[in-house]
């Protein structure tokens, strides 16, 4: 999925750093450490001094924060030492908090702790950093309509490699999420950059030292995104790798611009070549090379870990749900009905209208980035009055729980793509419409989406054309939350029909 600008991670902690958005001439935030922004409901138990940190889960904050909101309303306050966090799931409260005249992105805690990665990349910048819109207005025709037409071979071409790779295994237990992210980092690293990284073809203990550099990066800004900024630099010698890793992958970035420049300047084929060659249409601004290298680290670790998360927990849903995937099936094989491999069009692509419920409703249950922050514009409120906010202040908005409002019906928890049919969806209340945010709000939301639908309904179709498949015997589905949620231990079995 290609980069997700307003979308973030359920770490739910404190808000933006005043010193880091001072040293870049921005103006500090409201302090929220000292003045709670409302009296509001809270978990049981609040403690002197530690206010509700007992109560907070660190390795699943938003799965609990889900459970919170189901006793505690539409918004509450968590109190983490003298910390207040507004956290926000009400649908009709989110219409007002989603409109950009009063409300605009603020930065996360995970976000924060990936600007030495990314910086002012799309997915990374603060508000007023201006490369984020310099970016965004040049890097939209990447992803018009001619564009994607552009990519849709190469997308073919990996989802083959994937359908290819887990043929080989036949008959044995395979790691979905591992599989699936090497698939997208492989589509958007051969789309945007011309680029590959020989996923499915090096042996597993040989991996690509860019791939194994960034894997380790990750695992240290996930393990460091619920911890207080003093302990990061703890242990030593994982803080010293994280550095080395983060500057080797900037080198390898800075040789692929290098490479380009020398040896195919003038192209504009793919995300680099619009980078390197285009300007900004609204200001004529183009983006320095230190920033290019920002905005492809950014698509390469978001743009495919998010896809990938989306990509595992469909096929999840195919696994646990024969009847679903039956119905997914028969609708391929209604265009392909041969068992060799399907010659899948780019107009067909969006044909596949039950498989493309299918993702919807996936993104309902478990949408990748759980949350995001809004931070009001200025003073103003929400609730009729109810709630009042400073400029600066700022809230968490629990996705997670949003899509799972009871206006989605008596069912709001279970499975079921029919949801998105059309004449269900105009049965809906409109804030509950509204509130359906996968892909983030405002002029920050995903860039990439068609990108992403597009390369996960190939993978899909591919899949379910060549196997059928077999989930493990007792697995319950384990969500974990890192920079995306995945299931966690996810094992499946894919034979050949």
């Amino acid at each position: 999925m290609a980069a997700c600008p307003d979308r973030c991670s359920g770490h739910i902690h404190i808000g933006p750093s005043h010193t880091e958005r001072i040293e870049q001439g921005a103006a500090p935030l409201t302090d929220l450490s000292v003045r709670p922004v409302q009296r509001l409901p809270h978990p049981p138990f609040r403690l002197p001094l530690l206010g509700d940190l007992l109560t907070v889960r660190p390795g699943r904050p938003t799965q609990a924060a889900m459970r919170d909101a189901r006793r505690l309303g539409p918004i509450y306050e968590r109190l983490i030492i003298n910390y207040p966090i507004v956290i926000v799931s009400g649908v009709d409260l989110l219409a007002e908090i989603n409109n950009q005249e009063h409300w605009a992105k603020n930065l996360s805690p995970l976000f924060r702790l990936m600007r030495p990665v990314a910086r002012d990349g799309l997915f990374t910048a603060y508000n007023d950093e201006p490369n984020w819109q310099t970016a965004h207005n040049i890097l939209m025709p990447a992803f018009t309509q001619s564009a994607m037409r552009s990519y849709h071979q190469t997308m073919t071409d990996t989802a083959a490699e994937l359908v290819d790779h887990w043929s080989e295994q036949s008959g044995r237990w395979i790691d979905v999420a591992e599989d699936t992210n090497k698939y997208t980092l492989e589509v958007i690293g051969r789309c945007g950059f011309s680029t590959g990284f020989d996923s499915f073809t090096r042996a597993h203990t040989d991996e690509h030292p860019f791939v194994a550099a960034m894997t380790r990066s990750l695992r240290f800004i996930n393990r460091n995104a619920n911890l207080p900024p003093a302990v990061h630099k703890f242990p030593r010698n994982r803080a010293a790798q994280h550095a080395n890793d983060v500057a080797f992958a900037k080198k390898i970035v800075d040789d692929v611009i290098a490479a380009r420049r020398s040896e195919d300047p003038y192209s504009t084929r793919d995300l680099l070549g619009l980078m390197l060659n285009s300007t900004d249409p609204a200001t004529g601004n183009a983006l320095d090379e230190k920033n290019i290298r920002h905005q492809i680290l950014t698509f390469l670790v978001a743009g495919h870990e998010t896809s990938a998360g989306v990509l595992v927990f469909a096929v999840h849903f195919l696994a646990s749900r024969p009847d679903v995937a039956a119905r997914a099936r028969a609708e391929v094989d209604e265009r392909w009905p041969g068992r060799e491999r399907p010659h899948i069009g780019y107009e067909d692509v969006a044909k596949l209208r039950y498989l493309r419920r299918v993702i919807d409703e996936t993104m309902r249950l478990w949408p990748i980035a759980p949350g995001y922050f809004r931070e009001a514009k200025h003073d103003t409120t929400i609730g009729d009055g109810k709630y009042h906010f400073r400029k600066g202040d700022w809230v968490f908005v629990l996705t997670l729980a949003a899509h799972r409002d009871p206006g989605w019906g008596p069912d709001h928890d279970e499975f079921d793509p029919d949801r998105f049919l059309p004449e269900n969806l105009r049965k809906l209340d409109p804030n509950v419409r509204a509130a359906y945010k996968p892909f983030g709000t405002g002029e920050r939301a995903c860039i990439g989406r068609q990108f992403a639908y597009h390369e996960i309904l190939l993978a899909l179709a591919h899949i379910l054309h060549t196997f059928t498949i077999e989930p493990e015997p007792g697995y319950e589905l384990d969500v974990a939350e890192q920079i995306s949620l995945k299931p966690r231990g996810l094992r499946l079995r894919f034979h050949h029909r």
